[in-house]
């Protein structure tokens, strides 16, 4: 996938007011099948899928024996006693590894398999895309609400069609096998056409992630922080056992020390990954992502910080190029569509 086909902010753009194709095949995709498949994703990640139904997907984390995050995936429940769990690229090793230790150590009844180099991926999104998915599939996506997915074709192809995404817009996640999912993608694309359809990079997928205060794993997490420092309590489930959970309990009994929080400047400048973070001339934390936001026309980022100056609109400073730049603290996602239909 390249960084970008145009330009970051004409792709950015273009899928705010239309629709933007992604190539994300450098996703992983895990298999868990078996009667005690439930049993393992219970123990191994934070969000309880006891009720999650057959064609749900939930986000969930998961954590090292510290509570610290391994990845945020999603889990699709494909069928009963079946799952598919879709990781990030950089930890999806780790991720195979870690699960499959533990499936091995507890002797769950079920079975794992990588299907990562089998399996291709494409996001669909922007408010364009429903119309453009549409012409190119008999399911019925009108009805199909957001984190639902359904199996179907797309272009007569066999694939898995998840209402979903990283951009803050409406769209679908396209699952289809690794040698047909070029065609699906020229197809997407010519039935996209008179929607003005654009493909994307990595550079639009960041800015519009950022925007809409999603998180980027090994950037703005990784296994040194816990999902309560993170905006991903809501995915914890403090009723049931799960790796990580001691470790967890005993940090919210310490009290919590650091929080990311969204950040806007005030002053001239850009906040960048690694740019240190002040208030009152007293060092607090570190950007942790930053950049120019093409639909808001302001530079915003997110920064780790001392949790006692976390409180929207408090006022800090961004140490850039040696100089301090004003900025302040500000609620998160930086970006909500208006329109908001399928929630």
């Amino acid at each position: 996938m390249p960084v970008q086909y145009t330009n970051v902010i004409d792709e950015h753009r273009t899928t705010r007011s239309a629709a933007g194709l992604f190539d994300i095949c450098h996703m992983g995709e895990i298999e868990v099948r078996g009667p005690q498949a439930l049993d393992l994703l219970q123990l191994v990640l934070t969000r309880n899928l006891a009720d999650q139904t057959v064609g749900q997907v939930k986000l969930s984390a998961l954590l090292n024996e510290e509570g610290g995050v391994i990845d945020d995936l999603t889990v699709y429940k494909m069928d009963d006693n079946f799952y598919m769990l879709v990781t990030n690229a950089t930890p999806k090793d780790r991720d195979w590894e870690w699960i499959n230790d533990i499936q091995q150590d507890k002797k769950f009844d079920c079975d794992l398999k990588d299907i990562s180099d089998e399996t291709g991926k494409l996001d669909l999104q922007g408010p364009c895309s429903e119309e453009i998915l549409q012409k190119l599939t008999a399911a019925d996506l009108k009805n199909m609400r957001f984190y639902h997915f359904c199996k179907s074709q797309v272009a007569g192809f066999d694939a898995i069609i998840s209402r979903s995404g990283y951009t803050g817009e409406d769209g679908f996640e396209i699952y289809a096998p690794g040698n047909v999912i070029g065609q699906i993608w020229d197809n997407v694309m010519t039935a996209g056409i008179d929607c003005g359809l654009k493909p994307c990079g990595l550079g639009a997928r960041d800015t519009l992630r950022l925007e809409a205060g999603m998180m980027l794993n090994g950037q703005d997490m990784d296994e040194t922080v816990s999902p309560l420092e993170v905006p991903y309590g809501w995915i914890v489930d403090k009723s049931k056992e799960f790796v990580g959970a001691v470790a967890l309990r005993a940090k919210q009994n310490t009290g919590i020390r650091k929080k990311l929080v969204g950040l806007e400047m005030t002053g001239r400048g850009i906040a960048r990954h690694g740019y240190k973070v002040f208030h009152s001339e007293k060092e607090i934390g570190v950007v942790t992502s930053g950049t120019f936001s093409p639909t808001l026309n302001k530079a915003i980022g997110l920064a780790f910080i001392d949790v006692d100056c976390s409180a929207p609109d408090t006022e800090i400073e961004v140490l850039i190029r040696d100089a301090m730049t004003k900025a302040k603290v500000v609620k998160l996602p930086f970006y909500k569509r208006k329109k908001d239909n399928i929630y």
